[in-house]
C-alpha cells in the first residue's frame, strides 16, 4: 500500500483528506498538534488500521519511520479568529513547519503538496483572481501573520523544487466549508449558522456587500487529489467561482435553517477583503476540476452536522 503524511490531519481539511485518501487504499499518518485541530475528527479512525495518529508539533524535527510516497502538509491555523490570537505559532508552522516538512520529503524521496490560500491575494485590485497575479498584502496588519507564513510556504517550496528538484505541488485553497467545522471558527459560515441555529443575532461585517465563493469539502478534496497526481509544479486556485455578498450568504443560511434570527452590521475588520473569487480556469484545464456541490445542497449537508454538534 502507499503510504501517505498528512500534517494538520485532524483539522477540518486534513481529516476530510485523511478519510478520501483511507478510501483509495493509502496507509494514512496524520501528524497533529492539536492547537486547532480535534481529536473528535479523526475518532472514526483510530482503530482502522490503515491509519496512525503521531501527535506532534510540525516546528519541531519530524520523523517518521517508515518509506513515504506522499506528504500533505496542511498543518497550520485558518480561521482569522485563531491566527491572530496565535499569530507567532502561525508564522512558524508556515516557516519552519513546511522547511520540516520538505526537509521530510527530501529525506524520503516523497511528493509534497502544500497547502497554500487564496489569502496570498490580500486585499485583490483584480478580480477574479488568477494565479499569476501577486497580490496585495498588507505585510504588518492583523492578517499579515498568516498571509505573509502562506507566502513564504510558496517561495520556500518553489525553492527546494528548483534547488533539490523535489516534487512539489501548491494548492490555492478558497474559502471552503461543510461538516468538521468547528462551531466558534469564527469564519461567516459557521458563525452564521451556529448563530442561526441558536436563534441569535447574526454578524455581519461592514454592510454585507463584501464577496466570497464557498467551495464544499467534497469538492476541494477531490481537486486535492488530482493535483497531487500531476505533475505542474506552480501554484493551482481550487475553489467555486459563484460569487456572493456576505448579506446574502447570510439570508440564505437564515432561509435554509427557518431561523428567527435577524441580522446586524458591525465595523468591518481591518484588511479585510472586499472581493475574493478564484479563477479556475488553470484546474479545469490541468485537473479536469471544477466543483460539483451547489451552495444550497452543501449548506444542507453542512446545516446537519451543526445541529448534532449543538444538540
Amino acid at each position: 500500500m502507499r503510504h501517505a503524511v498528512v500534517t494538520g490531519g485532524a483539522g477540518f481539511i486534513g481529516s476530510h483528506l485523511c478519510d478520501y485518501l483511507i478510501s483509495q487504499q493509502f496507509q494514512v499518518t496524520c501528524i497533529d498538534n492539536f492547537i486547532t485541530g480535534s481529536r473528535k475528527n479523526i475518532a472514526h479512525l483510530i482503530q482502522n488500521p490503515n491509519f496512525r495518529l503521531q501527535e506532534h508539533d510540525v516546528t519541531q524535527f519530524i520523523s517518521v519511520d517508515a518509506p513515504i510516497d506522499f506528504i500533505f502538509h496542511f498543518a497550520s491555523p485558518a480561521s482569522p479568529i485563531d491566527y491572530q490570537k496565535i499569530p507567532i505559532p502561525t508564522l512558524k508552522v508556515g516557516a519552519i513547519g513546511t522547511h520540516h516538512a520538505l526537509g521530510l520529503a527530501k529525506a524520503k524521496g516523497a511528493t509534497i503538496l502544500l497547502a497554500s490560500t487564496s489569502e496570498v491575494y490580500g486585499d485583490p485590485l483584480v478580480h477574479p483572481q488568477k494565479e499569476n497575479y501577486w497580490g496585495n498584502v498588507n505585510p504588518i496588519g492583523p492578517r499579515g501573520c498568516y498571509d505573509e507564513a502562506k507566502r513564504f510556504l510558496e517561495a520556500l517550496t518553489m525553492a527546494y523544487h528548483r534547488e533539490h528538484r523535489l516534487n512539489t505541488k501548491i494548492v490555492r485553497i478558497f474559502n471552503t466549508y461543510g461538516p468538521r467545522m468547528r462551531l466558534e471558527d469564527g469564519r461567516a459560515i459557521p458563525a452564521f449558522l451556529s448563530q442561526a441555529l441558536r436563534n441569535e443575532t447574526i454578524s455581519v461585517f461592514g454592510k454585507g456587500t463584501q464577496t466570497r465563493s464557498f467551495c464544499y469539502i467534497d469538492d476541494l478534496i477531490d481537486g486535492i487529489f488530482k493535483l497531487a497526481n500531476t505533475d505542474y509544479h506552480e501554484p493551482v486556485n481550487l475553489g467555486n467561482p459563484t460569487e456572493m455578498t456576505i448579506l446574502e450568504l447570510a439570508q440564505k443560511i437564515i432561509e435554509l435553517t427557518h431561523s428567527q434570527s435577524s441580522i446586524a452590521f458591525y465595523p468591518l475588520p481591518i484588511d479585510d477583503p472586499k472581493t475574493r473569487q478564484p479563477d479556475i480556469t488553470l484546474a479545469q484545464k490541468l485537473l479536469h476540476w471544477q466543483p460539483k456541490t451547489n451552495l444550497e445542497e452543501g449548506l444542507l449537508k453542512t446545516i446537519h452536522y451543526f445541529k448534532e454538534a449543538l444538540s
